[in-house]
């Protein structure tokens, strides 16, 4: 017999990151197998710049900041961040409302500026290029500017459908990413509207999927075209449907991206399908009918603040999901916040590192644990693999362009379980730890 061996990580709710080298044994029956059959690339992993993770960034050191940067977004660090988020304008993480122009009836976008913006997003997002200058961004707003909304307010509200409305927002889009560039940040995508059925107390804005079809298909896309842009348009992102909806159709999947997708001339801006939160009950549906579409999980469900375990085991599942039903990426929500993570509007939820302004502590969560488990590992360009056994349901698995198979898998009991997993004749027993994370490396 061979000495073949491969590398296992493990966390658990009780300790950190643990690696063990794990050697080939001719015992055991397989009860999770690798084989030969492959889904879809992944483009990668990443998280949201907002304005209140920079605040908690600021409590920090400069050496301890740098820290949390290298940990986040350096190619040798530990979640190696490819694809990263930022909010048009106020999201509900920023410190106050603002957008980029609320000079009523600006219809040609004079005083459109990104003064905010160089104060607080742009330099975060210029720590995470200088340590991956490749890094994909793509950016959706949380509300139009207020002039361009019935009623005239950040939250709540729909877009005002006049020509001249339509008009100005489409340039609004184009004045964001030429803005950027100024500041030599390239916005690879556009995702139109955040959560386009949230109608919140925060930043939001209510479209209907024929609305997105049409300002996408007579507005967005011939603006981008005109203005030389070479930004992706994307429909996203999708967070599920209205609730009264419910009560006329189980489904969302034909109220939103199907009614965009289907329109060719819609269809011919648009790239991708970003979907979160309720979006993940339609993301099968859409990757079915339009698989040479990419698609993304832009924002991971948020919590109450708290950080347990118990929710990071929820968030794994989700991770699994969006893969499993044709993910090419997944994005979390704030990277950074303080303790308890509070927004401004009073929500509060999880985050990957909590740093506290007392203590100057740097915490990693339990969730920081389950994107490192994936992220660290899994290469852009990788696909996913499908795999065989009673841990199927708990475990997906990928094969990098180096052809190294990266498996990740739950065990969500709370006793030991055995795990013999391989492909072909190659066997490899452990114990996986009670409600523990786990990924293997072939």
């Amino acid at each position: 017999m061979n000495n073949k061996q491969i590398h296992w990580f493990s966390t658990t709710k009780l300790g950190g990151w643990k690696e063990t080298t794990v050697f080939q044994t001719e015992s055991g029956s397989l009860n999770l197998t690798l084989t030969d059959q492959i889904g879809r690339t992944i483009d990668g992993f990443g998280g949201c710049f907002n304005e209140l993770g920079l605040t908690a960034l600021q409590h920090l050191t400069e050496e301890d900041r740098n820290k949390v940067y290298d940990a986040l977004f350096d190619p040798n660090g530990e979640c190696k961040f490819e694809i990263c988020r930022l909010p048009i304008g106020a999201s509900d993480y920023a410190l106050e409302w603002y957008s980029h122009n609320e000079v009523d009836n600006d219809y040609h976008m004079e005083h459109f500026n990104i003064e905010r913006d160089q104060q607080y997003l742009i330099p975060f997002i210029k720590e995470a290029l200088k340590r991956n200058p490749n890094m994909k961004l793509f950016a959706s707003p949380w509300s139009p500017p207020t002039w361009m909304k019935f009623p005239k307010a950040y939250n709540y509200g729909k877009l005002r459908w006049e020509k001249e409305v339509l008009e100005a927002y489409a340039l609004y889009f184009v004045k964001f990413v030429e803005a950027y560039k100024q500041e030599g940040i390239k916005i690879d995508q556009i995702h139109v509207q955040n959560e386009v059925v949230a109608d919140q107390k925060f930043p939001s804005c209510v479209w209907t999927g024929e609305q997105l079809r049409e300002f996408i298909s007579d507005y967005l896309g011939p603006a981008f075209e005109r203005h030389g842009l070479d930004t992706e348009i994307w429909l996203g992102t999708i967070n599920g449907i209205v609730n009264e909806l419910f009560q006329k159709s189980a489904s969302d999947y034909d109220q939103l991206a199907n009614s965009v997708l289907s329109d060719p001339e819609a269809y011919k801006y648009i790239k991708g399908v970003g979907y979160q939160w309720a979006g993940k009950y339609a993301i099968q549906q859409t990757v079915q009918s339009y698989p040479e579409l990419r698609y993304m999980q832009t924002e991971n469900e948020c919590g109450d603040g708290k950080n347990t375990w118990e929710y990071a085991q929820y968030v794994y599942n989700l991770f699994r999901h969006y893969f499993v039903n044709g993910a090419n990426s997944y994005v979390y929500w704030n990277m950074v916040l303080e303790p308890f993570g509070r927004s401004t509007w009073g929500w509060e939820q999880n985050s990957m590192i909590t740093v506290d302004p007392e203590t100057k502590e740097v915490i990693c969560n339990p969730e920081f644990y389950v994107m490192k488990h994936f992220s660290h590992f899994i290469k852009p360009g990788a696909v996913r693999i499908e795999t065989n056994g009673p841990w199927t349901g708990n475990a997906v698995a990928f094969r990098n362009p180096d052809g190294s198979r990266i498996v990740v898998i739950s065990n969500p009991f709370e006793n030991q379980r055995e795990l013999c997993i391989g492909e072909g004749i190659e066997r490899y027993k452990v114990t996986l730890e009670p409600s523990s994370f786990n990924t293997f490396v072939f």
